[in-house]
């Protein structure tokens, strides 16, 4: 069984390595993108609800596949110019998971009291002000759970870039195939290197939530 893994290691070492960039640049980009659309959600500018809502709506019930094949295949159509598949990978997971994030930043800010934005206008605080110096260093304390929960799917999401010319973790079985390796145990290594990945994000979610807990 060791074999299977020692005897084929740069295929396992590279396919990760993608797999961990992959997720570590959508990550940023969608909680950056997901914010602000979570911002958009509560703003008191109708059309700016209305694009973040419209957004949400879209991609929330949109499958990845989807997205990615619009990116790879459809965007070729319209003559878009774009980058590597690696960066269109990386587009396709952000635009995605931005939406789900969105929802999780909109959720926390709905915890928050609606008397202390109310004070901070009060004050003459603009709705930039209120939302980044009271609103948000306070909801981003209750909304870590689910935010690592959809960070966690957003690494298991990667995988489907294999399909799509990006050589990361999920496209190691075909590659295991054309050596006519075992594909039984080739699963088996996969599944562990993912949970090597998923175990440290449990622990970090864990931490975070300790040092945001409000005693």
């Amino acid at each position: 069984m060791l074999s299977v893994l020692t005897d084929n290691w740069d295929l396992f070492r590279d396919g990760f390595w993608l797999t961990i960039r992959l997720f570590l640049v959508s990550a940023v980009l969608s909680m950056v993108l997901g914010t602000v659309l979570g911002a958009f959600r509560v703003s008191p500018v109708p059309a700016l609800r209305a694009v973040g809502t419209g957004y949400v709506n879209t991609f929330r019930n949109t499958p990845l596949t989807l997205v990615f094949a619009f990116l790879f295949f459809g965007a070729a159509k319209m003559d878009l110019a774009l980058p590597s598949p690696y960066w269109t990978a990386v587009g396709a997971l952000t635009i995605y998971t931005s939406a789900f994030v969105c929802e999780v930043v909109r959720s926390g800010i709905n915890t928050i009291s609606p008397g202390q934005s109310e004070a901070a206008r009060a004050v003459g605080m603009t709705f930039f002000q209120v939302l980044t110096l009271i609103v948000l260093p306070q909801a981003f304390r209750a909304i870590v759970p689910p935010l690592s929960s959809v960070f966690i799917a957003l690494l298991k999401n990667t995988t489907i870039a294999a399909g799509f010319s990006v050589v990361e973790a999920g496209s190691i079985p075909a590659a295991m195939s054309e050596r006519s390796e075992n594909q039984l145990l080739t699963l088996i290594w996969i599944a562990i290197g993912f949970l090597i990945l998923i175990v440290p994000l449990m622990f970090l979610q864990r931490w975070a939530e300790r040092r945001t807990a409000v005693a």
